[in-house]
């Protein structure tokens, strides 16, 4: 964690104007917006990339006031909140790479505060301190593991660990918005997570699938996975998902992760492992309405 305090104070040291800020950060998430993933997999390098770029627009105007200038005719879109960046910072230290860009749900100064921004906000922080604690913890039971075991410092050489924290908006109409916070850890194989919001502030509630789909979504969505699966056996030419009775998928419940893509339709998540062998990566299907 001290690592990942010093990477934070670093960047931190040189203050944004708030006005220039907000509009700098709008305009780097409308760029996100357009971007799509190439693929579900390799989650980490992906990110990375993502990562990196923000870091360097974002580190350009603390430094230069000429360019925090210009940045100010950035658009901001319209309603009542927005998603944006509150930490982005691309540095390495002691071998760990850190990318990390934090979101943060801000309601619109016209409207009150919204109780579901504060918590979701609150998660997400709780969420990146627990996984840059958990990471700087592996990296040193490896270092501790590796030369436990005969490993020489020329064997060791130059290895880093990647952590990362990114963010994709999914989705923005007028007063909602989903978007999603993926988290990378690994040298060799990648440790990946994703975490869903989906958020009406209007009202000031979450978004769920039965707001979406109806009172039959749970068939709706369960129809969905099967298809979904089936193609995915079909397309790749052989069958990692788990078996029912081994733990496989049965049904979705109030607790299955989703996203609502721009279509408007929601995108059921499910972890690394928790339906399909680990080469499966996070599995994504989308629930055409």
């Amino acid at each position: 964690m001290k690592e990942f305090d010093k990477a934070r104070e670093n960047y931190e040291s040189t203050p944004i104007p708030e006005e220039l800020n907000d509009r700098v950060q709008a305009g780097i998430r409308q760029g996100r917006e357009a971007h799509r993933r190439a693929s579900r997999r390799p989650l980490v390098r992906t990110l990375g990339t993502c990562a990196a770029c923000l870091a360097v627009l974002v580190g350009a105007l603390n430094l230069s006031p000429t360019f925090a200038a210009a940045a100010s005719d950035v658009p901001v879109l319209g309603g009542l909140f927005q998603v944006l960046t509150v930490r982005s910072y691309d540095t390495v230290r002691d071998g760990i790479d850190y990318d990390v860009s934090v979101p943060e749900v801000e309601a619109d100064s016209a409207v009150a505060d919204s109780a579901v921004a504060d918590r979701i906000n609150a998660e997400i922080q709780e969420r990146v301190d627990a996984h840059m604690e958990k990471a700087q913890q592996d990296w040193e039971d490896y270092q501790e593991a590796f030369f436990a075991t005969g490993g020489t410092e020329e064997q060791w050489g130059d290895r880093k660990m990647d952590v990362i924290v990114d963010y994709e908006i999914k989705s923005q109409p007028d007063t909602t918005v989903s978007f999603v916070v993926d988290f990378g850890e690994g040298w060799v194989a990648a440790n990946q997570q994703r975490f869903c919001y989906n958020l009406d502030l209007e009202n000031d509630r979450d978004i769920t699938l039965e707001d979406l789909l109806g009172e039959n979504w749970v068939e709706i969505c369960n129809d969905a996975v099967k298809a979904g699966m089936a193609a995915q056996i079909e397309a790749d030419g052989f069958d990692y998902f788990f078996p029912a009775e081994q733990g496989g998928f049965t049904t979705v419940d109030e607790t299955t992760s989703f996203y609502i893509n721009e279509n408007g339709d929601p995108v059921l998540v499910f972890p690394e492992y928790s339906i399909a062998a680990g080469v499966a990566g996070i599995l994504e299907f989308p629930v055409e309405q």
